[in-house]
């Protein structure tokens, strides 16, 4: 049992440092990517605080917003992820590793840490942008490695779960519908751009259930209120839920040659 998790986990960091160099190689995506995220902080976010009409807990809409909108660029790079599984498998790449002796689990979390390392990559662009917009968050030693944390449980959860996607559909055409049929619905039943008790009881309901809202929460305490007292229950709802998710997107890769 060690020596096979001795080998998930150094051919898991294998799978990783090999997505990492494609993008270093082509960052074109992250920035593309970069751009929604700025949208929705620079037009949506001003355009909100200053209506002052949803409950933020005395802090501004910008301050309030900004976690919401870090998860939400996380979970978009993370959720269209699956998309990589089908270019492999229709390149014939995919079949060659999964003959490898390879553990199915060290291909799902070499492509989770992947995701995890992307979505860094946006948070480090969010920041700068905050700063341009003076928005006042909390920044220590601590509260960056929360975030890190977070994220990397954050995208590694988005990452299974389209992993799982990618092994059911066989087009990335069908698969970027469903991705947004599965996105959007989730991003909206959050806390991430208004709190909870403002919805109707049916979407408390489903928001409570949804990882992002937990993802969101634990961004928000670390930058924003700097009240850490449910940090632990968010951080053990996200790990369990990506370690539920990972099994299953093991299971189901090797059925993507299929």
């Amino acid at each position: 049992m060690i020596d096979y998790l001795r080998q998930v986990i150094f051919k898991s960091y294998v799978i990783a440092e090999m997505e990492a160099r494609k993008l270093v190689h082509d960052p074109t995506e992250l920035i593309t990517r970069a751009v929604q995220p700025i949208l929705w902080l620079g037009i949506f976010g001003e355009a909100l605080s200053n209506v002052r009409a949803i409950p933020t807990g005395g802090y501004t809409y910008l301050q309030f917003i900004t976690p919401g909108i870090l998860t939400q660029s996380v979970i978009f790079v993370a959720i269209f992820y699956g998309l990589s599984i089908i270019w492999e498998r229709d390149m014939g790449l995919l079949q060659k590793l999964l003959v490898t002796p390879t553990p199915r689990m060290a291909l799902v979390w070499g492509k989770m840490i992947s995701a995890g390392l992307r979505g860094l990559c946006q948070v480090v662009i969010i920041f700068l942008f905050t700063l341009l917009l003076q928005i006042h968050l909390i920044w220590t030693p601590s509260t960056v490695l929360g975030i890190i944390v977070i994220t990397m449980l954050g995208a590694g959860f988005f990452t299974g779960l389209s992993m799982i996607i990618a092994s059911i559909v066989k087009t990335r055409e069908r698969f970027m519908g469903i991705g947004q049929v599965i996105t959007l619905p989730l991003f909206f039943a959050s806390n991430a751009i208004y709190p909870i008790n403002i919805m109707p009881p049916w979407l408390q309901a489903a928001a409570k259930l949804n990882p992002l809202s937990y993802m969101a929460e634990g961004l928000r305490s670390l930058l924003v209120t700097g009240n850490i007292s449910r940090l632990p229950l968010d951080l053990l709802i996200l790990s369990a839920a990506t370690l539920v998710i990972s099994v299953i997107s093991a299971y189901m890769y090797p059925k993507v040659v299929l």
